[in-house]
Protein backbone atom coordinates (compact mmCIF):
# COMPACT_ATOMS: atom_id res chain seq x y z
CA UNK A 1 0.00 0.00 0.00
CA UNK A 2 1.04 3.51 -0.92
CA UNK A 3 0.25 6.12 1.43
CA UNK A 4 -0.99 9.79 0.49
CA UNK A 5 1.07 12.27 2.17
CA UNK A 6 -0.23 15.95 0.81
CA UNK A 7 -3.56 16.23 -1.50
CA UNK A 8 -4.86 19.49 -2.58
CA UNK A 9 -7.29 21.43 -4.92
CA UNK A 10 -5.43 23.44 -7.24
CA UNK A 11 -8.55 24.70 -9.23
CA UNK A 12 -11.66 23.58 -10.52
CA UNK A 13 -11.47 19.81 -11.02
CA UNK A 14 -8.10 19.84 -11.26
CA UNK A 15 -5.73 18.56 -7.67
CA UNK A 16 -2.48 17.78 -6.53
CA UNK A 17 -1.54 14.35 -4.90
CA UNK A 18 1.75 13.69 -2.77
CA UNK A 19 2.19 10.04 -2.95
CA UNK A 20 4.98 7.89 -0.78
CA UNK A 21 6.74 5.81 -3.67
CA UNK A 22 10.70 5.55 -2.95
CA UNK A 23 10.77 3.59 -6.17
CA UNK A 24 9.33 5.94 -7.95
CA UNK A 25 10.37 9.06 -6.92
CA UNK A 26 14.12 7.60 -6.59
CA UNK A 27 14.36 6.47 -10.17
CA UNK A 28 11.81 8.69 -12.24
CA UNK A 29 13.17 11.48 -14.62
CA UNK A 30 11.45 14.07 -16.61
CA UNK A 31 8.74 13.16 -18.99
CA UNK A 32 8.05 10.20 -17.28
CA UNK A 33 4.99 8.67 -15.86
CA UNK A 34 3.35 6.08 -13.45
CA UNK A 35 0.20 3.75 -13.69
CA UNK A 36 -1.92 3.50 -10.52
CA UNK A 37 -4.81 1.64 -8.91
CA UNK A 38 -6.42 2.71 -6.10
CA UNK A 39 -8.24 -0.39 -5.18
CA UNK A 40 -8.88 -4.34 -6.17
CA UNK A 41 -11.54 -3.07 -7.79
CA UNK A 42 -10.60 -0.32 -9.58
CA UNK A 43 -9.27 0.03 -13.51
CA UNK A 44 -5.08 1.19 -13.77
CA UNK A 45 -4.56 4.71 -14.77
CA UNK A 46 -1.15 6.15 -16.60
CA UNK A 47 -0.76 10.05 -14.63
CA UNK A 48 2.45 12.55 -15.60
CA UNK A 49 5.06 12.50 -12.83
CA UNK A 50 5.04 15.96 -11.64
CA UNK A 51 7.26 16.25 -9.25
CA UNK A 52 9.65 14.79 -6.96
CA UNK A 53 10.43 15.30 -2.80
CA UNK A 54 12.87 12.70 -1.55
CA UNK A 55 10.84 9.60 -1.38
CA UNK A 56 7.41 11.40 -2.49
CA UNK A 57 5.80 11.29 -5.85
CA UNK A 58 3.68 14.36 -6.84
CA UNK A 59 0.91 13.65 -9.61
CA UNK A 60 -1.28 16.76 -10.86
CA UNK A 61 -4.83 15.43 -12.42
CA UNK A 62 -8.27 16.67 -13.84
CA UNK A 63 -11.29 14.64 -12.11
CA UNK A 64 -13.01 13.32 -15.29
CA UNK A 65 -14.34 9.79 -14.68
CA UNK A 66 -14.93 7.29 -12.11
CA UNK A 67 -11.16 6.45 -11.03
CA UNK A 68 -9.80 9.86 -11.11
CA UNK A 69 -12.74 11.29 -9.18
CA UNK A 70 -12.27 8.84 -6.54
CA UNK A 71 -8.29 9.51 -6.59
CA UNK A 72 -9.40 13.15 -5.78
CA UNK A 73 -11.23 12.52 -2.75
CA UNK A 74 -8.58 10.77 -1.15
CA UNK A 75 -6.90 12.94 1.70
CA UNK A 76 -3.62 12.60 3.66
CA UNK A 77 -3.10 9.71 5.36
CA UNK A 78 -5.39 7.29 2.78
CA UNK A 79 -3.49 4.50 0.84
CA UNK A 80 -3.35 3.71 -3.14
CA UNK A 81 -3.23 -0.12 -3.68
CA UNK A 82 -0.37 -0.53 -6.43
CA UNK A 83 1.94 2.40 -7.85
CA UNK A 84 3.87 1.64 -10.49
CA UNK A 85 6.69 3.36 -12.06
CA UNK A 86 8.59 5.03 -13.24
CA UNK A 87 7.34 4.26 -17.09
CA UNK A 88 7.91 5.24 -20.27
CA UNK A 89 11.08 7.00 -22.00
CA UNK A 90 12.24 10.41 -20.20
CA UNK A 91 12.52 13.99 -21.66
CA UNK A 92 15.33 14.57 -24.16
CA UNK A 93 17.46 16.90 -21.67
CA UNK A 94 20.73 17.47 -22.68
CA UNK A 95 22.21 21.03 -23.78
CA UNK A 96 20.07 22.76 -26.91
CA UNK A 97 20.63 26.32 -25.76
CA UNK A 98 17.18 28.06 -25.77
CA UNK A 99 13.76 25.99 -24.78
CA UNK A 100 10.35 27.44 -24.57
CA UNK A 101 7.94 25.16 -22.47
CA UNK A 102 4.38 25.56 -23.40
CA UNK A 103 1.33 24.52 -21.41
CA UNK A 104 -2.07 24.34 -21.56
CA UNK A 105 -4.94 23.89 -18.75
CA UNK A 106 -3.26 20.82 -16.76
CA UNK A 107 -0.69 20.06 -18.88
CA UNK A 108 0.74 22.65 -17.66
CA UNK A 109 1.39 19.94 -14.57
CA UNK A 110 4.28 18.69 -16.85
CA UNK A 111 6.03 21.61 -16.94
CA UNK A 112 8.09 22.30 -13.88
CA UNK A 113 10.39 19.04 -13.93
CA UNK A 114 11.19 19.47 -17.73
CA UNK A 115 12.22 23.22 -17.02
CA UNK A 116 14.37 21.85 -14.05
CA UNK A 117 16.29 19.53 -15.60
CA UNK A 118 16.72 21.95 -18.67
CA UNK A 119 18.22 24.47 -16.43
CA UNK A 120 20.16 22.05 -15.05
CA UNK A 121 21.74 20.87 -17.88
CA UNK A 122 22.66 24.87 -18.75
CA UNK A 123 19.51 25.59 -20.88
CA UNK A 124 18.18 28.82 -21.10
CA UNK A 125 13.78 28.26 -20.35
CA UNK A 126 11.10 30.28 -21.45
CA UNK A 127 7.67 29.23 -20.00
CA UNK A 128 4.36 29.95 -21.67
CA UNK A 129 1.32 28.94 -19.54
CA UNK A 130 -2.41 29.47 -20.84
CA UNK A 131 -5.54 28.37 -19.24
CA UNK A 132 -9.34 29.53 -20.47
CA UNK A 133 -9.37 31.91 -17.21
CA UNK A 134 -6.84 33.15 -14.52
CA UNK A 135 -9.26 30.47 -11.88
CA UNK A 136 -7.70 27.95 -13.64
CA UNK A 137 -4.61 28.65 -14.15
CA UNK A 138 -2.07 26.39 -12.47
CA UNK A 139 1.46 26.14 -10.48
CA UNK A 140 2.09 29.86 -11.89
CA UNK A 141 5.04 30.40 -8.73
CA UNK A 142 6.51 27.08 -9.35
CA UNK A 143 6.91 28.03 -13.13
CA UNK A 144 8.47 31.84 -12.40
CA UNK A 145 11.04 30.22 -10.18
CA UNK A 146 11.97 27.19 -12.79
CA UNK A 147 12.33 29.50 -15.29
CA UNK A 148 14.30 32.03 -16.86
CA UNK A 149 11.14 33.80 -18.19
CA UNK A 150 7.51 33.23 -17.71
CA UNK A 151 4.33 34.32 -19.93
CA UNK A 152 0.88 34.02 -19.07
CA UNK A 153 -2.07 33.88 -21.23
CA UNK A 154 -5.57 33.56 -20.36
CA UNK A 155 -8.58 32.55 -23.54
CA UNK A 156 -10.28 35.93 -21.91
CA UNK A 157 -7.87 38.06 -20.83
CA UNK A 158 -8.83 38.12 -17.01
CA UNK A 159 -5.25 37.64 -16.72
CA UNK A 160 -2.04 37.85 -19.03
CA UNK A 161 -1.98 37.92 -22.49
CA UNK A 162 -5.25 37.62 -23.89
CA UNK A 163 -5.96 35.25 -26.78
CA UNK A 164 -3.94 31.67 -26.99
CA UNK A 165 -0.46 30.30 -26.03
CA UNK A 166 0.14 29.98 -29.91
CA UNK A 167 0.17 33.99 -30.16
CA UNK A 168 3.40 34.45 -27.87
CA UNK A 169 5.26 30.85 -29.17
CA UNK A 170 5.15 32.62 -32.92
CA UNK A 171 6.44 35.77 -31.71
CA UNK A 172 9.62 34.44 -29.98
CA UNK A 173 10.04 32.14 -32.85
CA UNK A 174 10.18 35.29 -35.25
CA UNK A 175 12.12 37.32 -32.93
CA UNK A 176 14.31 35.11 -30.87
CA UNK A 177 14.25 31.57 -32.03
CA UNK A 178 14.70 28.86 -29.94
CA UNK A 179 16.31 25.21 -29.94
CA UNK A 180 14.05 23.20 -28.92
CA UNK A 181 10.39 23.52 -27.82
CA UNK A 182 7.67 21.81 -25.20
CA UNK A 183 4.03 21.65 -26.00
CA UNK A 184 2.04 19.84 -23.38
CA UNK A 185 -1.54 19.80 -22.80
CA UNK A 186 -5.21 18.97 -24.73
CA UNK A 187 -4.92 16.97 -27.70
CA UNK A 188 -6.05 19.72 -30.09
CA UNK A 189 -3.25 22.36 -28.05
CA UNK A 190 -0.93 20.99 -29.10
CA UNK A 191 -1.44 19.86 -32.32
CA UNK A 192 -2.46 23.83 -33.31
CA UNK A 193 0.36 25.24 -31.51
CA UNK A 194 2.96 23.00 -32.44
CA UNK A 195 1.69 24.20 -36.06
CA UNK A 196 3.42 27.35 -34.83
CA UNK A 197 6.80 26.03 -34.90
CA UNK A 198 6.95 23.99 -38.14
CA UNK A 199 7.67 26.67 -40.61
CA UNK A 200 10.73 27.31 -38.24
CA UNK A 201 12.02 24.08 -38.39
CA UNK A 202 12.74 24.51 -34.42
CA UNK A 203 12.17 20.96 -32.83
CA UNK A 204 9.12 20.52 -31.40
CA UNK A 205 8.24 17.78 -28.37
CA UNK A 206 4.74 16.68 -27.47
CA UNK A 207 3.51 14.65 -24.89
CA UNK A 208 0.93 12.08 -25.63
CA UNK A 209 -1.77 11.02 -23.86
CA UNK A 210 -3.53 7.95 -25.31
CA UNK A 211 -6.09 5.79 -23.51
CA UNK A 212 -3.80 3.16 -22.00
CA UNK A 213 -3.89 0.36 -20.12
CA UNK A 214 -1.00 -1.63 -19.06
CA UNK A 215 1.65 0.83 -19.63
CA UNK A 216 4.36 -1.59 -20.74
CA UNK A 217 3.76 -2.13 -24.39
CA UNK A 218 1.92 -5.60 -23.88
CA UNK A 219 -1.92 -4.69 -24.90
CA UNK A 220 -1.76 -1.97 -27.59
CA UNK A 221 -4.44 0.15 -26.61
CA UNK A 222 -1.99 3.26 -26.75
CA UNK A 223 -0.76 3.01 -29.78
CA UNK A 224 -0.49 6.56 -32.23
CA UNK A 225 0.97 6.95 -35.83
CA UNK A 226 4.17 8.86 -35.74
CA UNK A 227 5.58 9.69 -39.33
CA UNK A 228 3.85 7.04 -40.45
CA UNK A 229 4.44 4.17 -38.18
CA UNK A 230 3.07 2.94 -35.67
CA UNK A 231 4.16 3.27 -31.99
CA UNK A 232 2.77 2.43 -27.85
CA UNK A 233 2.99 5.89 -26.45
CA UNK A 234 3.86 3.67 -22.96
CA UNK A 235 7.17 2.71 -24.35
CA UNK A 236 8.32 4.62 -27.61
CA UNK A 237 7.20 7.71 -25.77
CA UNK A 238 5.01 9.57 -24.00
CA UNK A 239 7.18 12.16 -25.76
CA UNK A 240 7.16 11.99 -29.72
CA UNK A 241 8.47 14.68 -32.61
CA UNK A 242 5.43 17.12 -32.66
CA UNK A 243 5.89 17.51 -36.40
CA UNK A 244 5.25 13.77 -37.40
CA UNK A 245 2.18 12.89 -35.05
CA UNK A 246 -1.06 11.82 -36.65
CA UNK A 247 -3.07 14.11 -33.95
CA UNK A 248 -6.76 13.33 -35.86
CA UNK A 249 -5.89 9.86 -35.25
CA UNK A 250 -5.41 10.25 -31.39
CA UNK A 251 -8.23 12.51 -30.81
CA UNK A 252 -10.49 10.07 -32.48
CA UNK A 253 -8.77 6.62 -30.75
CA UNK A 254 -9.56 9.10 -27.35
CA UNK A 255 -13.37 9.25 -27.68
CA UNK A 256 -13.54 5.29 -28.33
CA UNK A 257 -15.11 5.02 -24.33
CA UNK A 258 -16.79 8.00 -24.21
CA UNK A 259 -20.46 6.05 -23.52
CA UNK A 260 -18.80 3.49 -21.27
CA UNK A 261 -16.81 6.45 -19.15
CA UNK A 262 -20.39 8.22 -18.97
CA UNK A 263 -21.86 5.12 -18.06
CA UNK A 264 -19.19 4.04 -15.09
CA UNK A 265 -19.36 7.87 -13.90
CA UNK A 266 -22.98 7.64 -13.69
CA UNK A 267 -23.05 4.34 -12.15
CA UNK A 268 -20.44 5.51 -9.34
CA UNK A 269 -22.58 9.00 -8.53
CA UNK A 270 -25.43 6.55 -7.74
CA UNK A 271 -23.27 4.56 -5.34
CA UNK A 272 -22.22 1.70 -7.50
CA UNK A 273 -18.91 0.89 -7.40
CA UNK A 274 -17.65 2.22 -10.75
CA UNK A 275 -15.39 -0.58 -11.63
CA UNK A 276 -14.87 -0.67 -15.52
CA UNK A 277 -15.45 2.68 -16.62
CA UNK A 278 -12.21 4.50 -18.08
CA UNK A 279 -10.67 7.09 -15.95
Amino acid sequence: MYTVRSAKTLSENVFETWIEAPHVSRNAEAGQFLVLRIDEEGERIPLTISGVDGDLVRVIFMAVGTTTEKLAALKAGDTILDVVGPLGQPSEVHHFGSCVLVGGGVGIACLPIIAKALKASGNSVIGIIGARNKDLLILEDEMREACDELIVTTDDGSYGIKGFAAGPLKEICESRPPDAVWVIGPAIMMKVTSGVTKPFGIRTFVSLNPIMVDGTGMCGSCRVVVNGETKFACVDGPEFDAHLVDFDLLMNRQRFYHPEEKESREHHHSGGCGCGGNH
